[in-house]
């Protein structure tokens, strides 16, 4: 048996033998327009994984992780999701901050913030969207200043998952009076418990609300909580996006291949699969997803990683109310009750937005993959 094989053996043992007792009802609970359900009770489940050093796994092991290879972080997140194990509540801060540190930050930095990610005693998000500068990122607005000693951080930013239950936040800011697009920002770590920071959630078409607008007005945060150098924050940020779209998502596909495994059961017991035009977009659902599991193994552009499985999920949301047929339209209970199908076809509508819509992602494709002209800018 490989190396890799034994890893994924070890953290599928450990999955059936952990995911039981009062951690058994927690199975498929949480994620995408689900993110409000039992909460507490995926944080506590997250905190026993750290205790048994089932978090970073791909992480250096002199910062707390297991040093894993890529293969054997496909293994985990895989298993994992093939468990039907809940949701994760610190993704950003494992996934995303966590790695950029490792790579950009300095040792004060990594000994203050890494142990608390690891151990999911901090929860983080990403302010990062703006109202006016969301796929077009370099448009921040989002302002701050070095007063005595501090970053004083004034601006709104939106769209920022989970802020509500989240401790920190790194921002992008505008640090340069004057500058514009790329050059002059900054990547500020800002605590959110302090005063000067309001957090308003944002409900959304599933009538649930894991997206929030975070109001800046006089925040501050240590000078040192910078990271890489003042005014270099666009690679940073740049840098934490490719972090967001790696090896992770390889669990997020079993995650579609079980949504697409229940919706074909569903249209066999329902008479739905009778329809060729269902069987056909079924099949081909089954290749895109092929196909992306593929893509991911080898190494796709991240860019075009995030426009084909977006656009795939998308889609399946659509043909799932096509199986449901004309009760889909119909709430399950009131005021708003929502089925599973029905809040997959809505929250999807969001794929093509976030962390980069479907237009950026084509623009980013067509001049840096394909080397193309830029498109003209006003």
């Amino acid at each position: 048996m490989s190396s890799v094989e034994e890893f994924r053996a070890e953290i599928r043992g450990w999955l059936k033998t952990h995911l039981s007792g009062s951690f058994a009802a927690l199975k498929g609970r949480g994620g995408p327009g689900r993110e409000h359900e039992a909460f507490a009770e995926r944080l506590a489940w997250e905190r026993h994984l750290a205790a048994h050093g089932w978090t970073c796994v791909g992480w250096p092991e002199k910062y707390g992780g297991r040093g894993a290879s890529i293969e054997e972080q496909i293994a985990f997140h895989e298993e994992y999701a093939l468990a039907d194990a809940p949701a994760r509540v610190n993704h950003i801060g494992e996934q995303l901050l966590g790695p950029t540190l490792i790579d950009h930050g300095t040792e004060e930095q990594k000994a203050r913030f890494l142990p608390p990610i690891r151990a999911v005693e901090e929860l983080w998000c990403q302010g990062y969207s703006e109202p006016g500068a969301g796929s077009d990122l370099a448009a921040v607005r989002t302002r701050a200043a070095l007063e005595d000693g501090r970053w004083v951080v004034d601006g709104q930013k939106i769209w920022t998952s989970l802020a509500h239950e989240s401790q920190w936040c790194f921002v992008l800011a505008r640090t340069e009076p004057g500058s514009r697009r790329h050059a002059g920002l900054s990547y500020l770590l800002v605590p959110l418990d302090r005063p000067g920071v309001e957090i308003r959630p944002i409900v959304q078409l599933t009538g649930t609300s894991e997206f929030n607008e975070v109001f800046f007005d006089g925040a501050v945060t240590d000078a040192a909580n910078v990271v890489g150098a003042p005014g270099d924050g666009w690679r940073i940020a740049m840098a934490t996006l490719g972090y967001e779209r790696g090896v992770s998502t390889l669990g997020q596909q079993v995650g579609f291949r079980r949504e697409l495994d229940a919706l074909v059961a569903l249209a066999r017991r329902n008479g739905a699969a009778a329809d060729p035009d269902i069987r056909d977009r079924l099949t081909r659902a089954w290749a895109g997803l092929e196909a992306l599991r593929a893509g991911a193994l080898r190494g796709t552009d991240p860019s075009a990683a995030k426009l084909y499985w977006s656009h795939w999920h998308r889609d399946l949301g659509e043909l799932a109310l096509e199986v449901c047929g004309p009760a889909a339209t119909l709430a399950a209970g009131a005021p708003y009750e929502l089925d599973d199908w029905q809040r997959l076809f809505l929250f999807s509508r969001a794929d093509t937005v976030y962390a980069g819509s479907s237009e950026i992602q084509r623009n980013i494709i067509a001049e840096r993959v394909l080397g193309l002209p830029k498109e003209p800018r006003p």
